[in-house]
C-alpha cells in the first residue's frame, strides 16, 4: 500500500478524539487510513472509534498502557503507508494536513517533516471541547458563566465541517501551548528549519504530533524509544537525521492542539526522559536542551548571559 498513513495514539481523551477524527474526515486529500492506537483508555473511547465511519480506521487497543513512545510503534507496525504521520489524539488536522505532508515526501525524499503546530484558545478547562462539558477539578471556573460565552469556548463537529477557517483557524495561536514561550518556541524551531537548513541540531525542531516520515526510515531507525515519554520525538529525529534524513518544514500544513490542564507535563521539571535521552546520546546538545527551552520561559530562570537564543546558537554552544 502506498499513500499517508495517519497514526494517532490517544489515551482517555474521548471527546477530543471525537473532533480530530471528524477533521480527517474533512481533507482535501484524504489519508489513506487512519491509524488509532487506544492505549488503555477507561472512557468512551471505543464508541467514539466505532462512530468514525467515514474514515478507513485500524484500531489498536492496548490493554495496559505503553506510553507514548509505545503507542506511536503500534500505530507504526499496524500501518500500510508508505508515509506515516503521527498526530495525538486532542488535536486537530487542518484540511491541507495531509496534502502538505504528501506534497514533501513526494518531491524530496528522506525528509522528515515538521508541520505548523497552533493551539486552540479557551479550551483549556473544557473536558468535551464540543458539549462546553468542564473538567471535574475545574467546574467552578465556568459555573456561573453565561451560556452564550460557554458556547464560544466550544468546538463542534459541524464547525469543524463547515467553518474550519472561522472556528478552528480564526482563534489559534502558533506554539503548542499558550504561552510567550511556547510561541517563541515555535516560532525559533521554523525559523532554523526555513533559514538554516543546515543546522546541526534541526533534530531539536521536530514535533510530538504533525511529524512526517516515509515508513522505510522509520523502520530502519528502530521506530520510537519507548524509554522516553517526553521529546520521544526529538530522539526519533535525532537517529533519523544520523541516518541521513533531513528536517524539513510543512508551513502549510496546520495542526490545532485542543489545550487542556488535565495531563501536561513540563520537561523543564519533570526531567526523567532527558537522562534516558542523554544516556542513549551522550552529547553536549541533548544536556544543553532545557537550558535552551529554560531561557524562553518568563521569568529569569536563565541568567541573560547564560540564555542560547535560537537553535543555531545551541549547536554553537555544543560545539563550544
Amino acid at each position: 500500500m502506498s499513500g499517508v498513513s495517519v497514526v494517532i495514539r490517544s489515551r482517555d481523551e474521548a471527546p477530543r478524539l471525537r473532533l480530530t477524527l471528524a477533521s480527517l474526515a474533512c481533507q482535501s486529500l484524504p489519508p489513506d487510513e487512519v491509524v488509532v492506537v487506544d492505549d488503555g483508555s477507561a472512557d468512551a473511547t471505543p464508541d467514539v472509534l466505532q462512530a468514525a465511519a467515514r474514515l478507513k480506521l485500524i484500531v489498536v487497543r492496548h490493554a495496559t498502557p505503553a506510553g507514548r513512545g509505545g503507542a506511536a510503534n503500534a500505530g507504526a507496525a499496524a500501518a500500510r503507508g508508505d508515509v506515516l504521520l503521527f498526530l495525538d489524539g486532542d488535536t486537530l488536522a487542518g484540511p491541507d494536513l495531509v496534502a502538505r505532508h504528501a506534497a514533501l515526501h513526494a518531491a524530496a525524499p528522506r525528509r522528515v517533516g515538521r508541520g505548523a503546530t497552533w493551539h486552540v484558545r479557551a479550551t483549556r478547562w473544557l473536558y468535551d471541547p464540543q458539549a462546553g462539558t468542564p473538567f471535574p477539578d475545574h467546574a467552578d471556573r465556568l459555573a456561573g458563566l453565561p451560556a452564550a460565552e460557554i458556547a464560544r469556548m466550544c468546538v463542534t463537529s459541524a464547525q469543524i465541517q463547515t467553518d474550519f477557517a472561522a472556528a478552528v483557524h480564526g482563534r489559534a495561536q502558533p506554539g503548542v501551548y499558550a504561552g510567550v514561550g511556547p510561541r517563541r518556541l515555535y516560532e525559533l524551531e521554523m525559523d532554523a528549519l526555513t533559514r538554516h537548513p543546515d543546522c546541526a541540531v534541526l533534530w531539536a525542531a521536530a514535533s510530538g504530533s504533525n511529524l512526517s516520515v516515509a515508513r522505510a526510515d522509520f523502520e530502519r531507525a528502530g521506530g520510537f524509544h519507548a524509554g522516553i515519554d517526553s521529546s520521544e520525538h526529538r530522539e526519533l529525529a535525532l537517529r533519523l537525521c544520523a541516518q541521513g534524513c533531513r528536517m524539513a518544514p510543512v508551513p502549510d500544513a496546520f495542526s490545532y492542539h485542543l489545550l487542556h490542564r488535565v495531563g501536561w507535563r513540563d520537561p523543564l521539571a519533570d526531567t526523567g526522559w532527558l537522562d534516558v535521552f542523554a544516556a542513549a546520546h551522550p552529547l553536549p546538545e541533548v544536556r544543553l536542551l532545557p537550558r535552551f527551552w529554560a531561557g524562553l520561559a518568563d521569568g529569569e530562570r536563565v541568567p541573560a548571559g547564560e540564555r542560547i537564543a535560537s537553535l543555531p546558537a545551541l549547536a554553537a554552544a555544543a560545539r563550544a
